[in-house]
């Protein structure tokens, strides 16, 4: 017997997420959607995937561009969040008023967003119902730090023709859990694993 769907959603809805309006361009039209199956796939090379539904509208302008930006919310952006989630004239005709900018791809990375990565997509999965992208990072930005990938494979820290705003280093993610848009309370910081096992690294012994 099959998982009921509702069942399903509901368990995997446990998973607090953050929320992404994933966008592209292909010949001047511009496409975007929200998106919460986002996540990093490999450091070398820097990949990302996003996974979007088989019936979404926006899919053939993927295919068309190969291209995609990853636009990560602030907590003051859950309209945005909102307007590409709706089959609405504002979305598909005036990409929601959302004003944009773009940096290496040419996929449209919404202004003051807390962060974005912009995409080349380089493999597409059948996965059920949904397509998995997966997507090799031209360019990525937060706060003051921007870097993009040359043409001749060169990381380097100023895109060029970039000069779009991005939120602020202390802005809040907008999260979404239990089928409910989530805010954080408050700058809440535990020291992870990582930063704890580099505090206990010893100093190299002298002389020895």
């Amino acid at each position: 017997m099959a998982i009921e769907k509702a069942l399903f959603r509901q368990v995997m809805g446990r998973f607090t997420t953050g929320v992404t309006v994933v966008t592209t361009s292909s010949q001047g039209v511009l496409a975007g959607l929200t998106v919460n199956s986002f996540c990093s796939v490999s450091l070398n090379p820097p990949l990302v995937l996003i996974c979007i539904d088989t019936r979404s509208t926006t899919l053939p302008l993927f295919r068309e561009s190969n291209i995609f930006a990853v636009n990560i919310l602030t907590a003051q952006q859950e309209q945005w969040s909102r307007g590409f989630a709706t089959n609405s004239s504002e979305r598909f005709e005036h990409f929601c008023h959302a004003p944009y900018h773009t940096a290496s791809t040419g996929a449209p990375v919404i202004d003051d967003v807390l962060a974005f990565v912009d995409a080349r997509i380089v493999a597409e999965y059948p996965a059920g119902d949904h397509v998995i992208f997966i997507g090799q990072v031209e360019a990525i930005g937060m706060a003051d730090q921007a870097a993009f990938v040359d043409d001749h494979g060169q990381a380097g820290e100023e895109i060029p023709g970039f000069n779009g705003p991005i939120g602020q280093e202390d802005d809040n993610p907008l999260l979404y859990y239990a089928g409910q848009y989530r805010h954080l309370e408050s700058q809440f910081h535990e020291p992870s694993l990582e930063e704890n096992q580099e505090k206990h690294v010893e100093e190299p012994a002298r002389g020895r």
